[in-house]
């Protein structure tokens, strides 16, 4: 406030400032020591603040007589007595009054603290005899200890009468009462407390989780609404209200229509789909009964996520997705506690409000990307969330009640499932979706894709139609992917080019053939990586598994003069520099079988390379190819350039079986090989090969590295163009 000279009594109190307290953006408390009182006598400044010249008048006391101190005395007794009717008066004060002993001190003292108005106040502090000061407060104070006693006399006499919640509701309004003299009450905290209780009694939660919500909105009958912890216990009581205790959706267990809208958004998966199908009759046949946990492994883009809201879908349930890539900490899973300030519940519990059921379809995606420092390990918290035993009484920090999550489908989805722990990966069945063909891919962009990104450019049907050259140039040239995602980026691209046009008038209909394609979206991207045109010794097609696919890795082995030293390049990991170590081995203990001196292996350097450097590499697979690439040099005998291969070997010559058949094959027929040769173990594995790629492609399953040597070696030494090459180099 800015006060005028005129809004100011003539006399006032001096107070020197003790301390200062924020209590709320808007609110300071000053706490002040009273020093004496001060008359003005004229006002000499208005700006920046108002100043005065003041006189200091001092009080007309009383001669020293008996019926003087009978006064003081009475004033004493009887504000000691008020007090000690005062319910809220604090044990100092009254000490504080016995401890007076003079009377000027006592009526100064108690003025200020009567509960009178300001204009009896002012009139109390302005007078200075203080023989007629000191009447003043007494008669102020026997008023208020006449209402005092009756008041106690009355209360004494109900207290009888008065039921618990009677008592409590009476309780209640003098606290209010109470608070609204202090300054604490806010319009509308009643009405806030009554709304909270309606809406826990409309969300009707167990009967534990009722009586803590009880609990905590007694206590906000003794808060004041300003302080932080009413809006803590508010946020509180307001996310109990919401979340669905007893909320759920009704299950569409419609095996026939979960067929055909798995059918509407996904193609071919039919494997997956059967999957699905088997895990939707249980639930039909058992609806009590606890099913698996399903996890959806494979390559980015190829529809995990999407499969899980098909399933909520074909259900009729509320679909949730929390994505677990890169988080760290456990409070993320079970809540932080609420002693914490900006405390919130856990994602798991957060998402179910959000749902408003308590059974929907639950996807967790990316657990193969959870870490974990020293805030905790979120897939140890996890567990209690999975474990159908557990999770009916799944308890969150910050609620600190249990909540029931049994009816929850959880879904998980991963790209490695190495990344998954141990003990995360016991509570989950993985589905593998492996990555997609072209063949594949051009019937998902043409049933799909192509539609989704003309609706979303503005474009109809009949402004523009894709070849189906034109998607596959798409495909090869400028995608790199197991899935459809970048697919699918790319045919946005060539339809936002399209509207552009539509859009300025130039066109009214398109037709995307590659060359548009081209002139679109430029140059290649990519450049696949393809059969070698050449034979050469020392030089191998292997097959890697990668989070986009399947791939092919050329391996190159060269010699020259030195001391037996080998050198390994090209970003090679652990893994592959020991499955070189595991072939070198293996080639020098064969050495006579191969037409290999044992003084070559001493007296030349070897180097083993593996192109694209930048990029790393590991695994388990390359240790065939690794050995015919030395084999080859060695003997001077040509891999066939037609050939692939993927396998591990042992220091006695077994092949042993690899992951990722299906990436694997379809990476050779994309680059032009003719025959793979795999592990005999992975025989089993050829039924998950596409049709496609059975055609393309001949696989030879091996048991010893003496078969890959017949298939894979040229059966007279080098062919005339290697020669050629090696005699030009």
């Amino acid at each position: 406030d800015e006060p005028a000279p005129d809004d100011l009594y003539p006399v006032g109190t001096a107070a020197r400032v003790l301390k200062l307290i924020r209590q709320s953006e808007d609110h300071v408390l000053v706490i002040v020591q009273g020093l004496r009182r001060f008359s003005l006598r004229k006002i000499t400044a208005t700006s920046p603040f108002l100043r005065a010249e003041v006189d200091l008048p001092k009080s007309i006391s009383p001669a020293p007589t008996k019926e003087w101190e009978a006064t003081f005395r009475n004033l004493r007794d009887s504000a000691t007595k008020l007090f000690e009717l005062t319910p809220d008066a604090p044990e100092q004060v009254r000490l504080m009054i016995l401890n007076i002993d003079d009377a000027e001190q006592l009526a100064d003292f108690l003025a200020p603290n009567l509960n009178i108005d300001v204009a009896q106040k002012q009139a109390i502090l302005e007078e200075l005899d203080l023989e007629k000061r000191v009447r003043a407060v007494q008669k102020h104070i026997s008023a208020q200890l006449e209402i005092a006693e009756i008041q106690q006399r009355l209360q004494k006499d109900v207290a009888s009468q008065f039921s618990d919640a009677q008592r409590r509701a009476y309780l209640r309004s003098q606290i209010k009462a109470i608070q609204h003299e202090l300054g604490e009450a806010e319009a509308g905290s009643e009405e806030q407390a009554q709304q909270l209780r309606k809406r826990l009694e409309e969300a009707k939660p167990p009967e534990e989780v009722m009586k803590q919500a009880e609990r905590e909105l007694k206590r906000l009958d003794f808060i004041p609404s300003a302080s932080p912890e009413f809006s803590v216990i508010v946020s509180y009581i307001e996310i109990i209200a919401d979340l669905p205790w007893n909320k759920l959706s009704k299950d569409n267990l419609d095996l026939d229509q979960a067929q055909q809208i798995l059918d509407r958004d996904h193609y071919d998966l039919e494997k997956v789909k059967k999957r699905l199908i088997e895990y939707l009759a249980v639930r039909k046949l058992n609806p009590q009964g606890h099913g698996a946990i399903l996890c959806f492994l494979g390559p980015p883009g190829v529809g995990k996520t999407s499969l899980g809201q098909s399933i909520a879908d074909a259900l009729g349930r509320k679909f949730v997705r929390i994505s677990l890539g890169g988080m760290r900490d456990e409070a993320e899973i079970r809540g932080h506690r609420r002693t914490y300030i900006g405390s919130m519940p856990g994602r798991i519990i957060q998402e179910l409000r959000r749902a408003g059921t308590s059974n929907p379809v639950f996807m967790l995606d990316e657990i193969d990307k959870i870490g974990a420092d020293f805030r905790g390990d979120p897939a140890s918290a996890l567990l209690e969330v999975l474990d159908p035993r557990q999770n009916n009484a799944f308890v969150d920090r910050y609620l600190d009640v249990p909540f029931d999550l049994s009816d929850v489908i959880f879904i998980g989805t991963a790209n490695y499932i190495e990344g998954v722990p141990e003990p995360l990966r016991d509570r989950i069945e993985v589905i593998s979706i492996p990555g997609y063909t072209e063949r594949e891919k051009v019937e998902i962009a043409k049933r799909y894709l192509v539609k989704r990104q003309l609706e979303e450019n503005g474009l109809k049907a009949e402004q523009c139609e894709f070849q189906e050259d034109a998607l596959r140039k798409i495909i090869n040239d400028y995608t790199h992917e197991a899935g459809v995602r970048e697919l699918e980026r790319q045919i946005a691209a060539v339809c936002r080019g399209i509207a552009a046009q539509v859009a300025r008038g130039k066109i009214e209909h398109a037709t995307v053939t590659p060359e548009l394609v081209a002139e679109m979206l430029g140059p290649p991207k990519y450049v696949r990586e393809t059969r070698l045109k050449t034979s050469k010794p020392g030089v191998v097609t292997g097959l890697a598994y990668t989070p986009a696919g399947g791939e092919i890795l050329h391996i190159e082995a060269t010699r020259y003069p030195g001391k037996g030293n080998v050198t390994l390049t090209g970003h090679i990991g652990e893994v592959m520099k020991e499955s070189v170590q595991a072939a070198l081995s293996l080639l020098r203990s064969r050495d006579g079988q191969l037409g290999v001196k044992s003084d070559d292996f001493r007296k030349m350097d070897l180097h083993v390379h593996v192109p694209a450097g930048a990029v790393p590499k590991d695994g388990p697979s390359a240790g065939i190819a690794m050995f015919t690439a030395l084999a080859s040099l060695f003997s001077n005998r040509p891999v066939r350039p037609d050939v692939a291969m993927t396998g591990e070997i042992t220091l006695r010559g077994l092949v042993l079986p690899i992951g990722g058949l299906k990436e694997k094959s379809l990476a050779a027929m994309r680059a032009g090989i003719t025959t793979v040769i795999i592990p005999k173990l992975n025989e089993k594995d050829l039924v998950d090969v596409p049709e496609e790629a059975k055609q393309k492609l001949k696989f030879v399953p091996v048991e010893n590295v003496d078969e890959v040597l017949a298939v894979a070696l040229e059966k007279n030494g080098a062919t005339p163009s290697s020669a050629s090459e090696r005699k030009s180099s």
